[in-house]
C-alpha cells in the first residue's frame, strides 16, 4: 500500500480545528450528562406527601419493620413480619387472607440439593376491589429474606413498596380493575410462595398482569429488566405511565438466556402476562448482614414506588383484555421517555444500516478519501479495540483481585465507582492508541467506514440471535453512515461536516452510555469486559469527533509529522494514565475493614449415625479467617446429598450433641413386587429444611408423595439418587410416600436438616470485626443427618 495521500483525510476538515473540537465535545458531554441524570434516582418524597402519592419516607418506616432481623421462611421472625403485613393492610380496610399451603418449586436453580423441592409457604394475599374488572392485576414481591441477612433491600424494599401503594391507591378513587396485592413466601429458599399462589389460589385462576418488585442491591435505577413474550402493549404501557421508564429489551433478552429466577418466574409458567422489576447497585450487601435498612438509597425506594403506583393506577384503567399482541418491541430509555418500535423491525433496520455503511464506503472511494484497499483494513484493523478493550478489562480486574482477593467472593466490591472508571479510561486509552497507531497510515476515513463496518455487523448478527439487543449497534451504525453522507454531501471546511458526525455521536452515546453505566452492577466487576466492550463500541461510533483531536491528517513532514504524532498521543497517554490512577484509588479507599468486611463461608455437616463432623466452604481460595477450619477439596455427595454434588472445601470439626431428624415409620405395605413405604420425617430441633434421599442402589423409586403432593421422580447420579428437600418445615414434621421397586432387602434413607448459626459449636471462633459472612443461602448453615435402613 501507498503512504498515505494528502486527500486521504477525515470526512471533516474544519478551519478552525481546535475551536470545532472543543465545540462537538461539548456537545457529546452535554448529551451524556443528560443521560446520567435521567438514570438518576429522585428525591425521595417526605412522610407529609400528598395522601394519593408515594412517600419514600412513609415506606421506609415498614422497611424497618419487616428487615430488623432476618426472617427467613419458617421462622418467629418472619411470622411476627406477616403479621406486621396484615396488620397494615386490614388497617387500610382490604380484604386480605393468608394462604397456608405447600407448595413445590418454581424455576431452575432451586433444586440444587438434587430433589423435589417443595416448602410450607404462608403468602399474604389482599385484593382492592374494582368498580367494572375487565381482569387482575397483581402487585408481587417476597416479604421472607436469606438466612443470612436482614434483607433490608431484598426484599423489604419491594414489600413495603407494596404497602405505600395500596395506601394510596386506597386514598384515591377505586380502580376500573381489581387490584390484588400478593406478598409470597420462600422466595428466597425455592419461589415456592409464588408458585403456590399462581397455581392454587383462586384469584389466581384467571390469569392477569403482575407486576414483580424486587431488588438485588442498595441503589440505582430500578430497571424493568424482564417481561413476559409479545410484550408491545404492555411496553407501550410502561412508558406511558411509569415515571421513570428505565428498561431495555436487551436486558430482556439476556435475562431470559441466564438461568435465574425471580417470584415472576412462577407466573410465568401459568401464562400470566407482566413487567419485573429491581434495582440492582450496590451488590456488595447482597443477602448479607450488611442488607441492612439504613443501606438503601431511599431515591431508589422513591422510583420504586412511582413506578409502581403509575403501573398500578394504568392497568388498573386498562380494558385488560386488550393486552395481547403478536411480538415483542425493542425499546430503551432516552432522557424524558422510552423509544420503542416493533421488534419486526429489528432485521430490516440492521439491514439498512449495513447498506448505509456500504454506500458510505463505496462514496469515500468515489471522492478519493480512502483506496478500496485501505477501506478493507479500516475494517480490519477496527477489529483490534474491539477484542483489546474487553481483555485489557479482564486483566485489570484479573491484577486487582490479586492484590485484593476478598473481591472473588462479592458480586461487586463495596465501592465499584473508582473502578468502573478505571475499566471505561482503560477501554478509552486502548481505543486512542490504537488510533494514534494506525491513523496516518490508514487514513481516519477508512477507519470511520472501519467501526462502522463491524457496528452494522454486529447488528445483522444480534438481530439473528439476540433481536432485542440488536438497536444497540444497528442505530449508531445508521447514524455514522448517514451523518458520513451528508458530510461528503458539503464542503469539508465547512461547520456542516461537523456537525452531521456531532449528531451522529450523540446518537451513540444517548444509546450506548446508559448500556455501559448499566452493565457494571448488573454482570459485576469480574465482567466488567462487556462493558469495556460496548464503551469501545461508543467510541468507534464517534470515531470522527474523536479525530477532531488530533492534527490534520495528511502532509506533514519532518518536525511536523513528529509533532503530529506527539499531538496525537496526547489522549491515549492522558486515558492510560487515568486508569492507571482510578485503579489505585479503588485499591486505596476500598479496603476491607468492619463496615466493610471481607466475604467468608462455612458451614457445619455432622454425621450423627458416626458421630463424625466437617467444617464445609465454598471459597475457592479460603481467605485467612476460613483457612483455619478448612483444607482439602472433598466432595460430600454421600454423605450429605441435601447439600449438592459439588465440591467443597473441608477440615475436620469437633462433633457437637446434636440429634438427626427422627424418621418415623407410618405404614410398610407392599403391592407386587412394590414396596409401599410411608414415613415422617420429623426435626428434633428448631430447622429451617429437611431433606430425604434413597439409596437407589436399594430400591428404584417409583413415585413419591409429600405432604399431600405427588413430586416428580428425577433420577441423579450417585448413590443417593432421588431426593426431596422441604424448606419451613413444620414442627410436626413432613410426611412422605414412596413407591419403590426393592433391589435388596433393606432400603436406605438419608434424612438431614439444617439450621442457621454456627455460634456455640465446640471449636468455633467467632469471625473479627473485619471478617463477614458472605451471601450464600448456605452460609452459617448447621447440617445434621442420619442414614436408616428400613
Amino acid at each position: 500500500m501507498r503512504p498515505t495521500r494528502p486527500a486521504d483525510r477525515a470526512l471533516s476538515r474544519p478551519r478552525r480545528r481546535l475551536p470545532a473540537a472543543l465545540a462537538a465535545l461539548a456537545a457529546l458531554l452535554a448529551v451524556g450528562a443528560g443521560v446520567l441524570v435521567d438514570l438518576a434516582t429522585p428525591a425521595p418524597r417526605p412522610a407529609d406527601a400528598p395522601a394519593d402519592a408515594f412517600s419514600a419516607e412513609r415506606a421506609y418506616q415498614n422497611v424497618k419493620v419487616i428487615a430488623a432481623r432476618p426472617h427467613v421462611a419458617g421462622s418467629a421472625a418472619n411470622d411476627q413480619v406477616r403479621e406486621h403485613i396484615v396488620g397494615v393492610l386490614r388497617g387500610l380496610g382490604l380484604e386480605t387472607e393468608v394462604q397456608d399451603t405447600v407448595a413445590p418449586e418454581a424455576g431452575q436453580l432451586s433444586g440444587a440439593a438434587g430433589g423435589a423441592t417443595l416448602a410450607r409457604v404462608r403468602n399474604v394475599v389482599a385484593r382492592l376491589p374494582g368498580t367494572d374488572p375487565t381482569g387482575r392485576v397483581f402487585l408481587v414481591a417476597h416479604y421472607d429474606s436469606v438466612q443470612s441477612g436482614p434483607g433490608g433491600n431484598d426484599d423489604a424494599a419491594g414489600t413495603s413498596t407494596i404497602l405505600e401503594v395500596a395506601r394510596a391507591l386506597a386514598a384515591g378513587p377505586r380502580p376500573r380493575n381489581d387490584v390484588v396485592l400478593v406478598l409470597t413466601d420462600a422466595e428466597e429458599a425455592c419461589l415456592c410462595g409464588a408458585a403456590g399462589f399462581a397455581a392454587d389460589h383462586p384469584l389466581a385462576a384467571d390469569g392477569g398482569v403482575v407486576l414483580n418488585l424486587e431488588a438485588r442491591g442498595s441503589t440505582g435505577p430500578v430497571i424493568m429488566f424482564e417481561t413476559s413474550r409479545n410484550n408491545a402493549k404492555l411496553v407501550e404501557a410502561f412508558g406511558r405511565a411509569a415515571p421513570h421508564p428505565v428498561g431495555t429489551s436487551f436486558a430482556v433478552e439476556i435475562y431470559r438466556a441466564l438461568p435465574n429466577d425471580t417470584d415472576f418466574t412462577a407466573f410465568l409458567d401459568q401464562r400470566f402476562v407482566g413487567l419485573n422489576s429491581a434495582y440492582i447497585d450496590g451488590g456488595a450487601v447482597y443477602h448479607t448482614p450488611l442488607n441492612v435498612p439504613a443501606a438503601m438509597n431511599r431515591g431508589s425506594l422513591q422510583m420504586h414506588g412511582d413506578n409502581a403506583l403509575g403501573l398500578a393506577r394504568e392497568f388498573g384503567r386498562t380494558d385488560l383484555r386488550d393486552l395481547g399482541s403478536d411480538h415483542d418491541d425493542t425499546y430503551f430509555p432516552v432522557p424524558g421517555g422510552l423509544v420503542r418500535y416493533p421488534g419486526w423491525l429489528t432485521l430490516p433496520l440492521a439491514l439498512a444500516a449495513l447498506l448505509a455503511v456500504g454506500a458510505l464506503g463505496w462514496l469515500l472511494r468515489r471522492r478519493g478519501r480512502a483506496t478500496a484497499g485501505r477501506l478493507v483494513a479500516g475494517a480490519g484493523l477496527a477489529l483490534v479495540p474491539v477484542v483489546a478493550a474487553p481483555l485489557g478489562a479482564w486483566l485489570l480486574w484479573t491484577a486487582v483481585t490479586t492484590v485484593r482477593p476478598g473481591y472473588a467472593e462479592l458480586l461487586d466490591p463495596y465501592r465499584p465507582v473508582w473502578y468502573r472508571l478505571a475499566v471505561v479510561a482503560l477501554a478509552a486509552a486502548i481505543l486512542f492508541t490504537w488510533y494514534a497507531l494506525t491513523r496516518r497510515w490508514a487514513g481516519p476515513a477508512a477507519l470511520a467506514f472501519g467501526g462502522l463496518v463491524w457496528l452494522a455487523l454486529f447488528g445483522v448478527l444480534l438481530a439473528v440471535l439476540v433481536p432485542g439487543g440488536a438497536y444497540l449497534t444497528t442505530l449508531p451504525a445508521l447514524a455514522g453512515a448517514l451523518a458520513g453522507l451528508a458530510a461528503l454531501a458539503t464542503r469539508r471546511d465547512g461547520p456542516w461536516p461537523v456537525v452531521a458526525v456531532t449528531l451522529a455521536g450523540a446518537v451513540a452515546v444517548v444509546i450506548l452510555l446508559p448500556t455501559v453505566v448499566l452493565l457494571f452492577p448488573a454482570l459485576g466487576m469480574g465482567m466488567g469486559g462487556v462493558a469495556a466492550l460496548f464503551a469501545v463500541l461508543l467510541g468507534l461510533a464517534a470515531l470522527p469527533v474523536v479525530d477532531l483531536l488530533h492534527p490534520q491528517a495528511g502532509g506533514q513532514r519532518g518536525l511536523g509529522a513528529l509533532r503530529a504524532r506527539r499531538l496525537g498521543a496526547l489522549p491515549a497517554g492522558g486515558a492510560a494514565l487515568t486508569a492507571v490512577v482510578l485503579a489505585g484509588v479503588g485499591l486505596a479507599v476500598d479496603r476491607f475493614d468492619a463496615a466493610h468486611p471481607v466475604p467468608t463461608h462455612l458451614m457445619y455437616a455432622l454425621d450423627a449415625g458416626t458421630g463424625t463432623a466437617r467444617w464445609l466452604s465454598h471459597e475457592d481460595d479460603p481467605q485467612p479467617w476460613t483457612d483455619g477450619y478448612v483444607d482439602g477439596t472433598v466432595s460430600v455427595a454421600d454423605d450429605f446429598p441435601g447439600l449438592g454434588d459439588g465440591e467443597l472445601r473441608a477440615g475436620p470439626a469437633q462433633a457437637a450433641n446434636l440429634p438427626a431428624p427422627k424418621l418415623e415409620t407410618l405404614s410398610d405395605t407392599r403391592s407386587g413386587d412394590q414396596r409401599v413405604l410411608r414415613v415422617r420425617v420429623l426435626p428434633q430441633r428448631p430447622v429451617r429444611l429437611l431433606t430425604l434421599h434413597v439409596d437407589t442402589s436399594t430400591a428404584e423409586v417409583r413415585s413419591a408423595t409429600v405432604a399431600g403432593r405427588d413430586v416428580p421422580v428425577k433420577a441423579r447420579d450417585g448413590r443417593w439418587g432421588f431426593g426431596v428437600v422441604f424448606h419451613a418445615p413444620p414442627p410436626e414434621g413432613v410426611e412422605v410416600t414412596l413407591t419403590l421397586l426393592p433391589k435388596a432387602g433393606q432400603v436406605s434413607l438419608r434424612a438431614m436438616d439444617a439450621s442457621d448459626g454456627l455460634r456455640g459449636l465446640p471449636g468455633f471462633r467467632a469471625r473479627p470485626a473485619d471478617v463477614g459472612v458472605v451471601g450464600s443461602h448456605s452460609s452459617e448453615m448447621l447440617a445434621v443427618a442420619r442414614t436408616y435402613p428400613l
